[in-house]
């Protein structure tokens, strides 16, 4: 790469990522756009326009950490989610869009106007913070165990200048008032770390980068899920709904843990990609 190439010349490194990226295109847009500070249609309407060299130099530096493989997010700080743009760190999961499926299903949901969420591992806020976008009246507590995250969560819910979001550090349930006391929630939603300790994947693609205490929950990944979908009874109400991401092969044990926890109306919903990815359940009985 070379200081006088224009914006059409920078762009073809993307040949380089091909074998390594299915967006490979769109990566190298993103760097640029990031590069020299302007959006991608202006790298449309500008394509001759040949960068300043120092410009150039940091586009090469970034596009250098891509072709390692590191994630996008993590090289220009900031991930979309649902309609909010967030800012992401090496502390969170990137989050990713078969997650907004857990918040197309909670705005469906019969609940009540004035609604009380509780998000479950928040990480970057990206759940809690869509749906507080979306349902103003909505109140919102949202939870995570690493003191990291709850400090991007919270520097993205003043980004989104989301006024009905709390966010504070528990690992689990562990600082959540339960039982009789306040508050008790309408919604539990979580997207809790779900991969085996022993998945090859962990070693692979973007998952090389992201903390392994969010991806990983014991010999058959459900560990977290067993705290959550067991202890959430005694913070839902009555006609109260719980839902979880999980992996595309744990859909059965899962809906098991739910019937087991004493849900009703257990079902569990697939993602783009047809592959089963979200369990939900009503609480019909007083706990």
């Amino acid at each position: 790469m070379s200081s006088i190439n224009s914006v059409t010349e920078l762009l073809q490194n993307s040949d380089q990522l091909q074998s390594m990226s299915d967006t490979a295109v769109l990566d190298t847009e993103l760097l640029l756009c990031f590069a020299l500070d302007v959006d991608r249609t202006w790298l449309k309407t500008w394509p001759d326009h040949r960068p300043e060299a120092i410009q150039v130099k940091t586009f090469e530096a970034l596009f250098a950490r891509r072709l390692t493989g590191e994630p996008i997010a993590f090289i220009i700080g900031c991930q979309g989610f649902w309609t909010l743009n967030l800012k992401v760190s090496a502390d969170t999961l990137i989050p990713r869009p078969e997650t907004e499926l857990l918040v197309e299903i909670a705005l469906g949901l019969d609940l009540p106007k004035v609604c009380r969420v509780l998000d479950l591992g928040t990480g970057t806020g990206a759940i809690a913070l869509a749906l507080a976008s979306e349902r103003t009246d909505w109140q919102l507590t949202a939870v995570d165990s690493q003191i990291a995250a709850v400090n991007l969560a919270e520097i993205n819910r003043q980004h989104c200048q989301l006024d009905n979001v709390s966010i504070y550090q528990s690992d689990w349930f562990s600082q959540v008032p339960g039982f009789s006391a306040s508050p008790q929630y309408h919604l539990i939603i979580s997207n809790p770390p779900y991969i085996e300790i022993n998945d090859p994947h962990l070693s692979q693609g973007d998952l090389r980068f992201e903390p392994v205490s969010a991806l990983v929950s014991g010999q058959d990944g459900l560990d977290d899920l067993r705290i959550v979908i067991e202890q959430s009874p005694r913070y839902l109400h009555s006609n109260g709904w719980l839902l979880v991401e999980h992996g595309y092969q744990q859909g059965n044990a899962v809906r098991n843990l739910f019937a087991n926890a004493g849900f009703t109306a257990v079902a569990t919903q697939v993602d783009y990609n047809n592959l089963e990815r979200v369990t939900l359940g009503c609480l019909l009985a007083t706990h």
